[in-house]
């Protein structure tokens, strides 16, 4: 009877020391990961990411752990591996005591923001919209990454959302002017930018869409001071440059341009924003604009890389393939003004057998009055004309060059011209040029002609 006693006191005590034990683990837990927070305070990342650590790999539930662990990473600039924690907090956490769902959705929301996962960032701050349902910046952030995703109705609704709640949200307000304007509502959408530039003369992004409007209306001079204002907003400042530097390319000052558009392109580090490969794109067709077609292929190849379907990358980089290996176009495309001119004549001699009469540097090429090269030349006959056009431009010939040839033609009395273009012809321009006194010569043809006449 005694020794039944003994064991039944035995396994009470050892039921008390493993309660006790839960208890007193149960309390230190919190005050364990809350010592996260207050290393991270202190400056002390490394041993926060430690900790964090340490307490995850005895409870890989505990969510809260999770949580400091990736405000650790952030702490440490490793913002991939914050945002991987926070995924996990996001998909099993029940938010209350010790984890605010409003602070942390605010700083999920911005690491979404910062790798460009739009739709992630949206859902995020939508839900803020209905936790936070009087707070104007929520609705312009989800109102601005509508627009960015050219929604512009539905953006609308949550700019003016957003100066209902504040009547003063200059870049609301700045927001509604612009997408006014594109749907041409121009007295409205200048109200709500002065108004904008009213509240806030120092809101620099309001002057960025300022210089959109300039933009659209094509005045561009405007345009440039207004995007050189906005360039003081860091968040504007990689848009404003590639604004800027696409207002320079639309008024042909590449040596303008090229400058802008590298600095936008250095302004994102790592090389992941959208805005980043609209900028590279546009530098490459500034390059190739000024014949500096091996830069041109790099800026290509570099978008390339991060999305290969971006805009026709992959049609710049097919069409210039072969530059590499055929000196004879790389020479064509990328010769400085009197080489061409030299090459030019080359090519009508040895592959068309005409000799250049006159020879003249136009803005797209070089154009050439010749005559037939024959041996019998003792017979003093009239030579026809002949009004040859070399383009080297970057886009395919539309009908307009051709229309704009044939009158040049019968200006100069000539008997039949030829057009060669290194990048093609339209089929409208082929169809226009066709029961008429032109010859088309696209890239294949003219790669033949240059190899034949050793230019």
């Amino acid at each position: 009877m005694e020794s039944v006693q003994i064991a039944i006191m035995v396994v009470l005590a050892a039921g008390v020391a493993s309660l006790l034990f839960f208890v007193i683990k149960s309390v230190n837990a919190p005050k364990r990961v809350e010592s996260i927070q207050k290393l991270i305070n202190q400056g002390k990342v490394s041993q926060a990411i430690k900790l964090a650590k340490q307490i995850l790999s005895k409870d890989t539930s505990n969510y809260l752990a999770h949580y400091y662990l990736g405000k650790a990473y952030l702490a440490d600039n490793r913002a991939e591996l914050a945002l991987m924690e926070y995924k996990i907090v996001n998909d099993n956490a029940i938010f209350g005591e010790g984890l605010s769902e409003i602070d942390f959705r605010r700083e999920i929301s911005g690491l979404y923001m910062k790798f460009n996962q739009q739709q992630d960032a949206l859902r995020e701050f939508l839900l803020l919209t209905k936790l936070e349902p009087h707070n104007a910046e929520n609705f312009y952030t989800v109102g601005r990454i509508y627009e960015q995703q050219n929604r512009g109705d539905t953006a609308l609704g949550f700019f003016q959302k957003a100066v209902t709640l504040n009547k003063r949200h200059a870049k609301a307000h700045a927001a509604i002017g612009l997408i006014l304007y594109h749907s041409k509502q121009f007295t409205e959408a200048k109200k709500e930018i002065d108004l904008s530039l009213s509240l806030s003369p120092e809101t620099y992004s309001s002057y960025y869409y300022l210089g959109k409007i300039l933009k659209e209306n094509k005045d561009y001079g405007a345009a440039v001071k207004a995007f050189e204002k906005a360039q003081r907003d860091t968040d504007y400042r990689q848009k404003a440059l590639i604004e800027r530097g696409t207002c320079f390319m639309l008024v042909n000052r590449m040596d303008n341009a090229i400058p802008d558009l590298q600095r936008a392109v250095d302004q994102d580090k790592d090389g992941t924003k959208q805005d980043t490969l609209y900028a590279r794109y546009f530098l490459a067709s500034c390059y190739e604009k000024i014949r500096k077609i091996e830069k041109a292929i790099e800026q290509w190849e570099l978008i390339y890389k991060k999305n290969h379907s971006f805009r026709d990358v992959t049609a710049k980089l097919t069409e210039y393939k072969d530059l590499q290996s055929n000196d004879s176009l790389k020479d064509y495309l990328t010769s400085s003004t009197e080489e061409f001119a030299e090459i030019c004549k080359k090519a009508a001699l040895s592959g068309l057998s005409m000799s250049a009469q006159n020879c003249e540097s136009m803005k797209w090429g070089c154009q050439i009055l010749a005559v037939e090269h024959k041996n019998d030349d003792w017979m003093n006959m009239r030579k026809q004309l002949y009004l040859l056009r070399f383009y080297r431009e970057a886009d395919p010939l539309e009908d307009s060059a051709i229309r704009e040839t044939l009158d040049k033609m019968k200006e100069l009395n000539c008997t039949k011209s030829f057009i060669l273009a290194s990048a093609g012809f339209t089929r409208t321009a082929v169809g226009f040029a066709e029961s008429r006194p032109v010859e088309l010569i696209g890239k294949d043809k003219l790669e033949q002609l240059l190899q034949k006449s050793g230019a």
